[in-house]
């Protein structure tokens, strides 16, 4: 039987389905204050998005402006972070892991790792995956240039254990490697500290990197991209060694470049790893075409020069990636004032201002005293996000740092627009405006993301405009704030 329906009777039944609300989502407010009173914790009421627009300072995000895409944000995993994890209670390393490396519940979503090719100086001792007996007074320097006793076997004990535990978790993780030195036998000065590489080595030195890329593989650990030499500028490391602009050029372009190419390594290479002091390091290299077309992006550090400097060389290259791959928080006085504004404003918003795909922070654990670390060479003062002290856990600034970020800005996700307001007069009397340090995102299932600091000394009260409309906020001196809608 075929029944018809007039027009005017289904506009009526349409009328009685209900229609999906076109008003502005509620925002979600997770807060960090500096005395502890809130750590990365969601905040009720939810805040009201209205037609009003209050007087007063006011962040605008845009979402049709676009920016980078997100890699992820994270951790070095050190030997010696993965030693003090691999060393806990299995059941309690699991729970640990499990609030890093997921978003869901209280985990913190970390999504990018830096891991050490070789040792760096944050684990107990030194080693490369092709060490060879030092020769004596009257013997030759031994050489292995064909990479016959290459073996990731130092790695077996607790970093490759630890990384599968990690990826059991997260399988998309990515994951950049960074040497410290190359096998010694390989250096002008055959010690960990300082040298360079010598230039009869550099094809050996491509077979290293063409083993451990493969061998990690092997393992079922894929390594998305590299840095050819961590802090390059740097010899006072245990381990280090020196390599100049055209050195690397030359390695990338003759020897490593090739070799990939050669062997089909999908692995991204980044330049520098060093300081944002000397960006010319960088544009010199990719000024050389032959050496330009191996190369995804360059990888940078903020212990000196200003975060501008990524801008410049995103604006002289834009084709080129910018990573952001190292920044030491040291602050251990979180028990009484937790110094979270500082370094959210300068590091996570100011990296990712400036173009950077990622934010990698050093490192992820240390025991009590910093350690394990190298001696006469390694940091006594890199204590990390993590405190591991057997098989207790006390979080410090540099996870909170991280977290306001990783927990809710996964891999995909895209810079969007956003301005930066002048905030409220200080209320005790000075006259000077403090400024509200924001980045904002587009998270893949299209929510919007807005991450706020005050490093001021006076608390903010501000509005946040999306599509027209706003809502009101407020956020107490040092303190940093993440909005979700």
């Amino acid at each position: 039987m075929h029944v018809k329906f007039s027009t005017s009777l289904l506009l009526s039944a349409l009328t009685l389905l209900p229609l999906p609300s076109l008003a502005q989502k509620d925002a979600t407010l997770w807060l960090t204050n500096p005395d502890h009173s809130a750590l990365l914790a969601e905040q009720s009421p939810k805040l009201v998005f209205t037609k009003e627009i209050p007087p007063g300072p006011i962040i605008d995000v845009d979402s049709a402006k676009t920016y980078q895409a997100i890699d992820g944000f994270g951790f070095a995993l050190t030997g010696g972070s993965a030693m003090l994890l691999h060393h806990m209670d299995a059941a309690k390393r699991a729970a640990l892991l499990h609030n890093l490396f997921t978003a869901e519940g209280d985990g913190i979503g970390v999504s990018y790792l830096r891991v050490t090719v070789g040792s760096s100086d944050m684990n107990d001792h030194v080693y490369s995956y092709d060490d060879l007996p030092q020769s004596t007074s009257d013997s030759s320097p031994q050489t292995d240039p064909d990479m016959a006793h290459f073996s990731l076997a130092p790695d077996e004990t607790d970093v490759i254990p630890v990384l599968k535990e990690i990826l059991a978790i997260n399988p998309k993780i990515k994951i950049l490697a960074s040497p410290w030195s190359a096998p010694l036998w390989m250096k002008t000065t055959g010690k960990a500290q300082g040298g360079v590489l010598l230039p009869e080595y550099f094809p050996a030195y491509a077979k290293y990197w063409v083993k451990y890329i493969q061998g990690m593989k092997a393992e079922g650990i894929s390594i998305d991209a590299l840095t050819i030499q961590n802090e390059p500028l740097n010899e006072k490391n245990t381990p280090s060694m020196v390599m100049l602009a055209p050195e690397q050029a030359d390695f990338i372009e003759h020897d490593l470049g090739p070799a990939f190419q050669k062997a089909g390594i999908q692995t991204k290479i980044l330049l520098y790893d060093h300081n944002l002091d000397h960006p010319a390091y960088v544009t010199s290299i990719l000024k050389d075409p032959d050496a330009n077309k191996y190369i995804d992006g360059s990888a940078w550090h903020l212990y000196g020069g200003k975060v501008e400097a990524m801008t410049q060389v995103h604006d002289a290259f834009p084709a080129k990636n910018i990573y952001f791959t190292e920044q030491s928080i040291n602050d251990r006085s979180g028990a009484i004032n937790m110094n979270v504004a500082h370094p959210v404003a300068r590091v996570v918003i100011g990296t990712t201002r400036n173009w950077s795909r990622n934010v990698l922070l050093w490192n992820l654990a240390a025991d009590p005293n910093a350690g394990p670390h190298t001696n006469d060479g390694g940091c006594p003062v890199c204590y990390g996000a993590l405190t591991i002290d057997g098989d207790n856990v006390t979080r410090l600034v540099a996870y909170y740092v991280l977290a306001h970020a990783s927990k809710f800005v996964p891999p995909g996700s895209v810079r969007i627009d956003s301005n930066s307001p002048v905030g409220n007069s200080n209320p005790v009397g000075n006259s000077s405006m403090d400024t509200l340090p924001n980045v904002a995102f587009q998270t893949p299932d299209g929510k919007e993301v807005l991450i706020v600091s005050n490093p001021g000394d006076a608390p903010q009260n501000f509005a946040v405009r999306y599509k027209s409309k706003a809502f009101t906020t407020s956020l107490g001196a040092g303190a940093v704030a993440t909005y979700v809608w």
